[in-house]
């Protein structure tokens, strides 16, 4: 665990501790960590103008937990007994007054040396863990995609057996765990000022991309000076659409390498996981979304795999899959995905 050597530095070392930076091939600088805390969180928003908690240099790494948002009290009426809820959490429902308009408590902003509108940030998820034994299952009166079908609220809690690494939903029924945080985004455009963590746009945000798991990186389009980059929702689980408008939620722990680019230009997210590219399309109209996904494809390969833009074209139908990643967020998700095996190198 981290210990402190400086009282006076306690409140700082206590946001953001140093760590011993592990060994590894790709160069690294320091290595923090960062706790949800009254003063460590935003409930429910992006915002340019959000003073940071954390300051780092490109390079850095920081390892980030995060928390489930609710109130501690709905929890406690869905059968869990009060010490299975966090105290962090039990703590920032408190304390933190300034909420929403999203749902979502997020860690950060953190602020990364050098990043400025135009730039990339590359965020390296290199591990997600679990920070509880149970997950929860919700939905809502008017919300979802069959509001109409459901015009009442449950909540259900799912455990989580992490040996195994199986949620057991019900009797004969387990899923397996996949973590992955929901949200993970920058700050929008200062022009853009506050918005809502719900739907996930340029900043990327609430992408809920069950593919977004350890492993893979992120790229994120810069907006505002020191990207400001939070972190919340976390999933042991999804699927596809989240469709009642929540998915396997818990507290995660992530550890993520932040890096500015400089030399990459994007106008909408992106991914790389160990196996594909993906690209994304956000926007209110599903056909929409889809065709923002398919053209960001398209650009993807004329730039990083220098086709022509008929082939591009040609290739995002033969070898690249469309999915539906949420429709509940008020922008429609969608991703393409092509599998990184067919680009194999010449023999």
């Amino acid at each position: 665990m981290t210990r402190f050597a400086a009282p006076a530095l306690f409140l700082f070392a206590y946001i953001a501790a140093p760590l011993q930076a592990p060994q590894s091939a790709t160069p690294a600088g320091q290595v923090y960590q960062l706790k949800p805390t009254p003063k460590t969180v935003v409930w429910g928003y992006y915002d340019p103008k959000t003073p940071p908690v954390l300051r780092i240099k490109s390079g850095d790494t920081v390892e980030i937990q995060t928390l489930i948002a609710s109130n501690p009290e709905r929890f406690e009426s869905a059968g869990l007994g009060p010490d299975q809820i966090e105290q962090p959490l039990r703590d920032i429902f408190k304390e933190v007054k300034e909420k929403g308009p999203g749902p979502h408590i997020l860690t950060g902003p953190i602020f990364i040396e050098g990043a400025e509108p135009g730039d990339v940030l590359e965020v390296r998820i290199q591990q997600i863990r679990l920070a509880l034994p149970y997950a929860i299952n919700a939905f809502l009166p008017g919300r979802g995609f069959l509001p109409d079908d459901y015009p009442y609220a449950r909540i259900k809690v799912i455990p989580l057996d992490e040996k195994r690494m199986v949620a057991h939903f019900a009797d004969g029924i387990e899923i397996p765990i996949r973590p992955f945080f929901g949200s993970m985004g920058v700050a929008p455009p200062e022009v853009t000022g506050r918005i809502s963590s719900g739907p996930p746009w340029i900043h990327a945000g609430n992408l809920d991309d069950k593919d977004l798991i350890a492993g893979t990186t992120l790229f994120i389009p810069v907006h505002a000076r020191g990207a400001l980059f939070e972190v919340g929702d976390g999933h042991a689980g999804q699927g596809d659409g989240e469709v009642d408008l929540s998915a396997l939620e818990t507290s995660l722990i992530g550890t993520f390498q932040f890096i500015v680019r400089k030399d990459m230009h994007l106008r909408w997210p992106r991914a790389e996981t160990p196996t594909q590219y993906i690209t994304m399309g956000l926007n209110a109209d599903l056909t929409e979304a889809t065709k923002m996904a398919v053209r960001e494809m398209i650009d993807f390969l004329i730039q990083e795999k220098h086709l022509t833009r008929d082939d591009a074209y040609m290739l995002a139908s033969v070898a690249a899959d469309l999915e539906i990643t949420e429709v509940v967020d008020g922008n429609n998700g969608v991703h393409m995905a092509i599998p990184k095996a067919i680009f194999a190198t010449k023999r």
